[in-house]
């Protein structure tokens, strides 16, 4: 039973590129960084199970299960990263490099990092001889900064009581997120001569009566949804983008506008996608403008998670912190949806996220792997 040392993990899995992008010339598969946490996780005893994504060809979940029984824990995360400028990075993103106290490497901070402080917190247990009254699993996803793809294929596929994500949180436990969407809200009339309105049907007129109707309809949900452990306490709703129209003299045949609209818990997406069509539709009776909706981005649930809950309060009082709120969406919605009770909780910081010259702190691993460690043995001291 043996795994490389903490460093010399983390700096294997950065020297792997594994990008998601939307762009299929950018887009790479993440079956290598799979394999290698497979092969470390049976090192120290784990059953694995490598599952394809379907329609996502070199694409892979990890499902690393040590134990069985009821009442497990799952140490979850995603084996993807963003894609990166090189000329914004002063060092290289696929070799760790350690400066200042801090590692720097494109995913250090989100979130390959997690993996190896998972990985020795689990070794270190064993090597004390720990007795596993309940169950492990690791997850290792892919596609969570694209589509969650990866967490969306989990479904009946894996069931826990309790799970931690590694995500970037300053090791502050998170217990709620807001949700996002991304609608698009296309208007299709009839071009002619400016001159004549009659000539025409102007689509850029009509956008205008929708953006209305959205725009009351936002101030209502800011009336009726209100959540104060979240530093904006209120939904938003974003009008990101519009374009329409070619020339003054023409009457606008087409109109496009893109929202973005970011829910709180208690909020549905299919709801909220549902009632944006039907005020469009009626915003526009009787124009004859054709409508066409396009879900930019299907969605990610808000969540939440009980302050009472079991896992709430482990993580807190191991943290020394309270559970906090934050505006950026995460797999938690999809590990909640298979009965777990969820914390988002890791040593990165979101603010390097998706940076150039990402970096963890050093002084951040080992009270990672100390919360990691003491997590393990609490539910494993529970009946």
């Amino acid at each position: 039973m043996k795994i490389p040392p903490t460093l010399d993990m983390i700096k294997q899995l950065i020297a792997i590129p594994s990008i998601s992008c939307n762009d299929s010339k950018i887009d790479q598969g993440n079956q290598t960084i799979i394999d290698l946490l497979a092969n470390w996780c049976k090192e120290l005893g784990f059953k694995c199970e490598i599952m394809p994504l379907p329609n996502y060809p070199n694409k892979f979940n990890l499902l690393a299960t040590l134990g069985s029984g009821e009442n497990g824990l799952v140490l979850a995360g995603h084996t993807d990263t963003v894609p990166y400028d090189i000329n914004s990075w002063q060092f290289n993103p696929f070799k760790l490099t350690e400066q200042d106290n801090r590692l720097y490497g494109l995913g250090t901070s989100d979130m390959k990092a997690f993996f190896a402080l998972v990985l020795t917190a689990i070794e270190q247990l064993l090597a004390n001889n720990l007795k596993l009254q309940h169950p492990i699993t690791i997850i290792a996803t892919a596609n969570e900064e694209t589509n969650m793809a990866g967490a969306k294929a989990l479904i009946n596929q894996h069931k826990s009581s309790y799970a931690l994500i590694g995500e970037p949180t300053g090791l502050k436990p998170i217990r709620m997120h807001k949700g996002i969407m991304m609608e698009a809200i296309i208007l299709h009339g009839k071009s002619g001569h400016s001159s004549n309105p009659n000539l025409g049907n102007n689509a850029l007129e009509g956008m205008y009566k929708v953006i209305g109707e959205l725009l009351r309809w936002r101030e209502r949900l800011q009336t009726i949804y209100y959540n104060s452990a979240f530093q904006i306490p209120i939904p938003t709703m974003n009008f990101g983008h519009i374009k329409g129209g070619d020339n003054p003299n023409r009457i606008c045949a087409d109109c496009e506008l893109h929202i973005d609209l970011r829910p709180l818990p208690g909020m549905d997406l299919t709801e909220l996608r549902s009632t944006i069509r039907q005020l469009v539709n009626k915003s526009l009776q009787n124009t004859d403008l054709d409508i066409e909706f396009k879900a930019l981005f299907g969605g990610i649930p808000a969540m939440e998670t009980p302050v009472n809950s079991d896992i709430v309060q482990v993580t807190e009082r191991l943290t020394k912190c309270p559970a906090e709120s934050v505006a950026y969406a995460t797999e938690a919605p999809y590990l909640q949806a298979l009965g777990m009770k969820t914390i988002i909780l890791g040593p990165g910081d979101i603010e390097q996220a998706h940076q150039p010259d990402e970096f963890i702190a050093m002084n951040r691993l080992q009270p990672m792997i100390d919360i990691l460690t003491q997590l393990i043995v609490h539910y494993n001291t529970i009946k």
